[in-house]
């Protein structure tokens, strides 16, 4: 059970990092920051939950990794076609849910 919780909370971390790499130039200090960046808390997570470092953590952990970024990512190329972006996800978010409230109100 701790193995789902942990994936979960690695898939949802990443996906903002996954979305603020696809609005940055490849090999740029900062998509150096927005892949590895959420390693250290990773870590920490396992070493905080008890998971320890056997062979079968990593494809779990890694497959999850890299499932947040590429959601991020196509999040990012997807809303990139129908308005303008940041690289923040969060404030992106913010900007559609205005824009649904305010079509809504003329």
């Amino acid at each position: 059970m701790v193995w789902l919780i942990v994936s979960i909370l690695v898939v949802l971390l990443n996906i903002p990092f996954g979305y603020w790499r696809g609005n940055v130039k490849k090999f740029s200090w900062q998509w150096f920051l927005s892949v590895h960046f959420p390693v250290p808390v990773i870590a920490f997570l396992r070493i905080r939950l008890g998971l320890g470092w056997e062979l079968i953590t990593y494809p779990i952990l890694v497959g999850s990794y890299f499932s947040g970024q590429f959601i991020g990512g196509k999040w990012h190329r997807i809303w990139k076609r129908s308005m303008k972006v940041s690289s923040c996800l969060f404030n992106d978010i913010l900007r559609s849910y205005w824009i649904i409230i305010i079509s809504r109100k003329t």
